[in-house]
C-alpha cells in the first residue's frame, strides 16, 4: 500500500505549565506523524495532555504554559516544493505563524458555545477568518460563508450567517465552528472532542459530515477524543496518551485487535458491548485507581500503580522507553524493553 507523504512530525514534545503549586507536565516527550489525508486519532482520559498538544501544534498554549522542548516540523508545501517549517521555534504572534494558523491548520475548539463570541454574528466571525487569510472584498467573504454554511449541512444559511450563537442549537454551532475551520481549506484539520456535548443523532450528522469533507478537500485530520467507538469508525491510526506521553502508536485494527500496552488493554476492556445475554453479562471492567496527581507523579512508569501487569522493583523505578514491537506499532512499556 503507498505510503503518503508527511504532513506534520511531532517529535520530543514537551509542555510544561509552571504554577505556584510546581510544575505540571501536560505534553511530556510525544511523538507521533501526521500524513497527508489522513485521520490520525488521538485518545486517552481526561487530563492526559491530548488538548495541550493540539494547542501546542498551532502556538497557542496560555501562559503559564510553554513548549519547552522538543519539534514539531511541518511539511509546508508551497507552488513546486516542500519547505520544512519547525513551528516550535516561530513567535507565537509572527506573521509567518499566523498566516498558517487558521489557513493551513486549524482547529474546531471542543465546546463552541465558549469558543464564539457572543457579539457577533456567525457570519462575522467565519468572515473574519476568511478577509484575514485571503484577499477578498466583504461582499465576497460573505457570499464565501453562505457556501461554507451550506456545504456543512447548515439549515438556511442565508439566514443563519446573520444569526448569534446563542439562536442556534448545540448541533447547529458545532457546524458553524466546523464551517469557520474549514473557511480557508486548511490541509490539516485538528478536532478536539467536537462531539462532546452532542446527542447520539448529532454525532453521527457531524462524523458523517467530517469524513465527507476529508474525501471532498483532500485534509488531514487529527481527531482528539476519549471515545473509543469513534476513533474506529473514525480513523486509520491511533496515538493513545497517558500523562503526557504517548504509550502506544499504530494503525486503528492493531490497537482494537492487537492492543499492547496494559493501559490500552484496561480502555478496550471497560468498553461496554452489545448482544450479550442475561446469562453472559458481568460487571464492566473498569481500570482501578484514579489519575495521578500531575504535581507528584509516581516514580518509573507513571501508569505502574493502576497496571495489573505491574513488575514490582522495575516498574515502580525504570522509566519506560518507546520500543517497536512490530513494523508501524510502537509501545512505551517496560514489558517489551527487553525484546
Amino acid at each position: 500500500m503507498e505510503t503518503k507523504d508527511l504532513l506534520v512530525e511531532v517529535k520530543n514534545l514537551k509542555t510544561y505549565f509552571y504554577l505556584d503549586e510546581g510544575t505540571v507536565r501536560a505534553v511530556d516527550g510525544a511523538e507521533f506523524d501526521i500524513r497527508r489525508g489522513e485521520t490520525l486519532g488521538v485518545v486517552g482520559e481526561s487530563g492526559c495532555g491530548k488538548s495541550v498538544t493540539a494547542r501546542s501544534i498551532l502556538n497557542i498554549v496560555a501562559k503559564p504554559g510553554k513548549t519547552i522542548d522538543g519539534q514539531i516540523l511541518y511539511h509546508r508545501r508551497t507552488n513546486d516544493h516542500t519547505d520544512i517549517l519547525d513551528l516550535t521555534q516561530l513567535p507565537p504572534q509572527s506573521d509567518q505563524m499566523r498566516a498558517i494558523r487558521g489557513a493551513e491548520i486549524a482547529m474546531v475548539f471542543q465546546e463552541p458555545m465558549t469558543s464564539l463570541s457572543p457579539v457577533h454574528t456567525i457570519g462575522n466571525q467565519i468572515m473574519e477568518a476568511i478577509i484575514l487569510h485571503q484577499r477578498t472584498s466583504q461582499e465576497e467573504a460573505r457570499e464565501l460563508v453562505i457556501e461554507m454554511l451550506d456545504l456543512v449541512g447548515m439549515p438556511l444559511p442565508e439566514r443563519t450567517i446573520d444569526q448569534y450563537a446563542h439562536e442556534l442549537s448545540g448541533g447547529m454551532r458545532q457546524r458553524a465552528m466546523i464551517a469557520m475551520a474549514l473557511s480557508c481549506h486548511p490541509s490539516l484539520l485538528i478536532a478536539d472532542e467536537p462531539t462532546t456535548a452532542l446527542d447520539v443523532t448529532t454525532e453521527a450528522q457531524i462524523l458523517k459530515l467530517m469524513r465527507s469533507l476529508q474525501e471532498e478537500l483532500g485534509m488531514a485530520i487529527m481527531y482528539i477524543t476519549h471515545n473509543l467507538g469513534v476513533i474506529a469508525q473514525m480513523t486509520e491510526n491511533v496515538v493513545v496518551m497517558y500523562m503526557g506521553k504517548v504509550v502506544e502508536s499504530a494503525a486503528v485494527d492493531t490497537v482494537f485487535y492487537n492492543p499492547q500496552h496494559p493501559y490500552t488493554r484496561a480502555l478496550l476492556q471497560s468498553i461496554p458491548r452489545l448482544g450479550q445475554t442475561t446469562r453472559d453479562r458481568k460487571r464492566l471492567a473498569s481500570i482501578r485507581g484514579m489519575v495521578p496527581d500531575p504535581y507528584a507523579l509516581p516514580r518509573g512508569c507513571h501508569f505502574h500503580p493502576r497496571c495489573d501487569r505491574m513488575m514490582p522493583g522495575i516498574c515502580d523505578r525504570q522509566d519506560p522507553q518507546m520500543v517497536e514491537v512490530e513494523p508501524g506499532h510502537k509501545v512505551r512499556c517496560l514489558l517489551y524493553n527487553g525484546k
